[in-house]
């Protein structure tokens, strides 16, 4: 398997060189952030409520790529589109430079997914850059995704701005109507008749029954910065350093390989899932699997790989045991090194350390250094 995995030119070359070639606008854009920090880390923030996910993505945003979520583990989820946890997340996501990835591993048939990823309680697509998919119900849920990423990209950088005037109209036009008015009720003998105000004895300068006009207008216009949220709170206005804000394009992963015993993706589902993705290259970005999983002369996927994880510091030995519930391990050297992965995803490895900041510095260290070795780079942080 390393074998063939190795003559692909993607495997030695850089992630910059890769950015250059990228056509999917995000996975270029990921690509360029991971030269610029440093960094093939994401983690994978599986906590029970917003305090402790919020807090998490602060303390380690310095050091990771991607900020993998489960919103519905989340107690105290915010919905509120504008000011919810998920604009929250998307503060911190440009403070410290990363995107966020919803691992909601859709699977259902076409139109479903597609009201899970942008409709709901969670409108998923408005906060998060990255999805997954698992395509065990077929390519269409593929194609149902990328129709609506479209759709909503057509739409999101416009917004609905409404003008309101409110105001009194002139005396002049009362005056003119008042003129026409008396002309077509004078008496037959060429009087005019008593006006109501000079039977009470005075007019109060009032006529006419209009008391003000409101117009109401309404526009649709372009927003050039691609913000979660355009009410952004004094302090969250912040922009890493050294690379602009993500592009508007959504990213899909394909769920091609698992790490956990027993799993039943085939080799004939996981080549199912590589025609998918060059089917749809205009929205899958990569996978989600073991190995990399560019074979053609022109893939260029990004494979993003769970069930990493750090034997503990000071170790002799770098093999770790499984967590009893399925999940197998491996090291960031066999990953990046071996299997020609892009990103290690780490979760209880870190989550679990009694200093999480620290632990995640010491994973980008040692996935850093796997892909320096692989691409015959050599190592400078």
């Amino acid at each position: 398997m390393c074998a063939s995995v190795g003559r692909h030119p993607t495997v030695k070359a850089t992630y910059g060189q890769r950015a250059a070639q990228a056509t999917h606008p995000l996975a270029s854009y990921l690509f360029r952030l991971m030269e610029l920090k440093q960094s093939n880390l994401c983690v994978s923030a599986d906590v029970n409520n917003t305090r402790e996910l919020l807090a998490l993505a602060d303390a380690i945003g310095p050091s990771i790529v991607i900020f993998k979520t489960h919103y519905d583990l989340v107690t105290g989820w915010d919905y509120h589109p504008k000011t919810g946890t998920g604009a929250k997340l998307g503060c911190l996501a440009r403070k410290h430079g990363f995107l966020i990835f919803e691992d909601r591993k859709f699977g259902d048939i076409g139109h479903t997914v597609q009201m899970q990823y942008t409709a709901g309680t969670a409108r998923i697509i408005d906060w998060a850059h990255i999805v997954n998919v698992n395509m065990i119900p077929g390519k269409p849920a593929v194609t149902a995704l990328a129709e609506a990423a479209k759709h909503w990209r057509s739409r999101v950088n416009y917004e609905v701005n409404t003008s309101v005037t409110v105001g009194t109209p002139r005396s002049e036009s009362f005056n003119d109507n008042d003129e026409e008015e008396s002309q077509e009720t004078d008496n037959a003998d060429g009087t005019h008749p008593p006006s109501s105000s000079s039977q009470h004895g005075e007019s109060n300068g009032r006529k006419g029954s209009i008391v003000s006009v409101t117009t109401v207008t309404q526009s649709f216009e372009p927003v050039d910065s691609p913000r979660f949220s355009s009410t952004i709170a004094e302090g969250d206005e912040l922009v890493y350093a050294g690379i602009e804000e993500p592009p508007w394009e959504r990213g899909l992963l394909i769920l091609a390989q698992m790490s956990s015993a027993g799993n039943l993706m085939t080799a004939e589902y996981t080549q199912a899932c590589q025609e998918a993705a060059r089917e749809n290259k205009d929205f899958v970005m990569g996978f989600v699997a073991q190995t990399a999983l560019n074979t053609e002369a022109d893939d260029n996927f990004i494979t993003m790989t769970p069930g990493v994880q750090l034997p503990p510091e000071g170790s002799e030995s770098d093999k770790v045991e499984g967590d009893g519930l399925g999940q197998q391990y491996n090291s960031p050297a066999k990953i990046i090194g071996d299997a020609g992965t892009d990103i290690i995803i780490v979760g209880r490895g870190i989550l679990k350390a009694g200093a999480p900041r620290t632990e995640a510095e010491r994973y980008r260290r040692r996935a850093w250094k796997a892909y320096l070795a692989r691409t015959g780079q050599q190592a400078s942080k």
